[in-house]
């Protein structure tokens, strides 16, 4: 049975997931602070309920009033992917270090860390929480790292949640791909998650207080990417996405049988 204490959360990062789930969490009752790197996007935080700070984690140091961030909350939640595209290139492992005493020294105990199926490789094999993780990509390799670093706190029961691909209805990798040529990978299964989901697992793990967990969280459907993303192309009415078949298709299929069975939660958008 789900526990329905309310309590104190603060969410590092209210970006395209993070704000959502702080405004569902208010309406369940609990307090929350969120996090934005953006002076501009703080009243948009307080007009929804959100207690706003300005913080910015960079890897050398912290900008922003993380103690009164952290004061009184019970639960943090982080959401702040690391950048690794493009340029601008960071190292996402030296800012989660720095972060780390910070917490410790809080009366914080439980941390949900937000990671991706990006840890596990494109093996053509099932996924399960038990498989080891050998990433084949930076973003993988740095998230793994960090997830290392919150496991080995002595202070934290850290939960972590691997997302696969996550989608939305402003958000969704068709859009992407529509009208280009060429698109390696077409008999890879897809691997993604709806935003609804997302926040339904978050707090699922809050309200029945699951700690010192890791689970891999994916929608249970799976077909071939050229046979959903030309679907779903032809269903927006977009241009086709063109594959190429030259190369053999490397993947995964994430099980989110933990999800399920453990976590007893039941997916919202099963077909995507």
């Amino acid at each position: 049975m789900e526990k329905q204490n309310k309590t104190s959360i603060s969410l590092l990062g209210c970006g395209w997931l993070g704000l959502p789930l702080a405004k569902s969490l208010i309406l369940k009752g609990h307090t929350v602070k969120g996090s934005t790197t953006s002076e501009n996007k703080l009243s948009i935080l307080k007009s929804h309920g959100v207690i706003p700070y300005q913080i910015s984690i960079l890897e050398d140091k912290v900008v922003g009033d993380l103690t009164t961030f952290f004061e009184g909350s019970s639960i943090l939640i982080i959401d702040i992917p690391p950048k690794l595209r493009g340029t601008e290139k960071e190292n996402f492992v030296a800012k989660m270090a720095l972060l780390m005493p910070y917490i410790e020294a809080t009366a914080i105990k439980k941390v949900i860390l937000i990671s991706s199926t990006s840890v596990y490789p494109d093996s053509n094999k099932s996924i399960t929480e038990d498989t080891e993780p050998q990433p084949d990509s930076e973003a993988g390799k740095q998230l793994l790292q960090v997830e290392q670093l919150f496991k080995n706190s002595k202070k934290l029961q850290t939960t972590i949640v691997r997302f696969g691909g996550l989608i939305g209805e402003d958000r969704h990798p068709v859009v992407f791909l529509s009208g280009r040529k060429n698109i390696e990978q077409p008999e890879a299964p897809i691997n993604l998650i709806h935003r609804i989901d997302c926040i339904g697992i978050i707090e699922k793990i809050i309200s029945n207080d699951i700690w010192n967990e890791t689970f891999n969280a994916v929608a249970p459907f799976h077909p071939t990417r050229k046979n959903y993303y030309t679907d779903k192309a032809k269903t927006l009415g977009i241009p086709l996405p063109e594959f190429t078949s030259d190369l053999i298709s490397h993947g995964k299929i994430i099980s989110s049988e933990k999800i399920t069975s453990f976590l007893q939660y039941h997916f919202v958008v099963k077909t995507l």
